[in-house]
């Protein structure tokens, strides 16, 4: 087998398995969302755990003994939730906990791309420091030739919506990120400005036809993929209900801008907001609206879980948290 398509290949994974703000992912509800995995607590409370502790650590607490969970859930975690320390923890104390959890993440996140992406140690991210370092190896060592110009276009395509991304995100228009303009373009769910961006982008990505709107084919296709099974789950079906009486407000089978807007932002609804309310509910034993320490260790498995594996052990316990 020749070299470039072995280089190739590798290539491709490399990029797949990098994360960039272009890669698609699940659609945004109000801000950054609280967790991408199903929120199905008849499978597993996976979707919780991440809620709840953020998604870096939930894989630390996946590798605990049940022992090692409830220990670290009510030593570390309850005081720390209890804002007032009376001794009980609220729904609005629950939801600052949630929303410190996702922010911290969104944090973590900047501060590693920071150190990959700020080449030259000036404390500015510019637009050819990112590009260079995201795309730099891609274009110019793997794919120089034209004979590659389907790959290279789709690798150049990305890079267009990222500069697109990091300009707006730029509102000082220098082609230089600070650290809260590289947080915006990394997270742009978090910031009023980039909210158009937002739509613009999910809109590209389900809108098939390119007509610059959202059929009920194009809205069905992005979640499910039907692989020639005639039958289909009920909730595609309850998807397409959602489609036609609500997503659709105009009735016209299509959903325009502002239509999308409303389906992925939703001002109406507060993710953090609905999980609190949700873990207070399900661990509330004497039903009095407020959690205890010994209810919430009680209900460890919904909390943070335990798949404890042979090096659960070894693991750094990271209690800055």
């Amino acid at each position: 087998m020749e070299l470039r398509p072995l280089v190739m290949c590798f290539a491709l994974c490399v990029v797949y398995a990098t994360s960039k703000p272009t890669e698609k992912k699940e659609r945004v509800h109000h801000d950054e969302p609280l967790s991408n995995r199903d929120h199905d607590d008849i499978e597993n409370f996976d979707y919780d755990h991440e809620a709840f502790l953020g998604q870096e650590e939930a894989k630390t607490f996946d590798q605990l003994t049940p022992e090692e969970s409830k220990e670290r859930l009510g030593l570390l975690k309850v005081t720390r939730i209890d804002d007032d320390k009376d001794g009980y923890v609220t729904v609005e104390e629950m939801k600052k906990w949630i929303k410190h959890a996702q922010k911290k993440w969104i944090y973590d996140d900047v501060d590693r791309q920071w150190k990959s992406h700020d080449l030259n140690g000036d404390d500015v991210v510019s637009w050819e420091e990112y590009k260079n370092a995201t795309y730099g190896y891609i274009l110019v060592d793997v794919f120089p030739v034209h004979a590659m110009d389907t790959e290279t276009n789709f690798y150049r395509q990305m890079m267009a919506r990222d500069e697109r991304r990091f300009k707006m995100a730029d509102q000082d228009n220098d082609l230089k990120a600070n650290k809260e303009e590289f947080t915006a373009f990394l997270h742009p769910e978090e910031y009023d400005h980039m909210k158009d961006i937002v739509v613009l982008e999910t809109m590209e990505d389900i809108d098939k036809n390119a007509d610059g709107l959202i059929d009920l084919d194009e809205y069905i296709g992005d979640m499910y993929n039907q692989e020639g099974d005639a039958s289909e789950p009920e909730w595609v079906k309850t998807e397409r209900e959602q489609f036609t009486e609500f997503r659709d407000k105009n009735k016209d089978g299509k959903m325009d801008k502002e239509e999308t807007r409303d389906w992925i932002l939703p001002s109406d609804y507060d993710h953090a907001d609905a999980e609190a309310k949700h873990l207070v509910y399900e661990s509330d034993a004497d039903k009095d609206g407020r959690l205890t320490k010994a209810e919430i260790v009680d209900k460890y498995d919904l909390f943070v879980g335990s798949q404890a594996t042979d090096f659960g052990e070894a693991l750094t316990r990271h209690d800055e948290f």
